[in-house]
C-alpha cells in the first residue's frame, strides 16, 4: 500500500474557502474518477502563525495505481487552477510512503 502526502498553505483569510473548495470540487472529482487501486483519501488542517496548513493524505493499492491518478511521473502534485488561486504555497512533488505496518487500537 502506499500513503501520498501533499502540503499545500494559504492565508487564514481564504483557509475557509480553500477547504469548501477541496470538500465540495477536489475530493468529489478525485472519487468520481473511480481510479482502481484508488482506496481513500484524507484532509487535514492547522493553524500556524500568519498561514493554515493543509495536508491531504491519500492511499492506494500500488505504483500502478498511484500512476493512473497522477501520470508517469507520479510524485507530480494535482494542484487544480481553482487551488492554485487561493493558495498562498504549495509543494509542488508529493512524497509517497510504503505502507508498512497498521494497525487498530482495541
Amino acid at each position: 500500500m502506499i500513503l501520498r502526502l501533499w502540503h499545500g498553505w494559504t492565508t487564514p483569510a481564504l483557509a475557509d474557502r480553500y477547504e469548501t473548495l477541496l470538500r465540495t470540487e477536489i475530493f468529489p472529482g478525485i472519487l468520481a474518477r473511480r481510479i482502481p487501486g484508488f482506496l481513500r483519501i484524507a484532509l487535514c488542517r492547522r493553524a500556524l502563525e500568519g498561514e493554515v496548513e493543509f495536508m491531504t493524505a491519500m492511499w492506494f493499492s500500488g505504483p500502478e495505481a498511484v500512476t493512473a491518478f497522477a501520470g508517469e511521473d507520479g510524485e507530480a502534485a494535482y494542484v487544480p487552477a481553482s487551488a492554485r488561486e487561493v493558495l498562498s504555497r504549495f509543494d509542488a512533488r508529493a512524497t509517497h510512503y510504503a505502507l508498512r505496518e497498521e494497525r487498530e487500537a482495541a
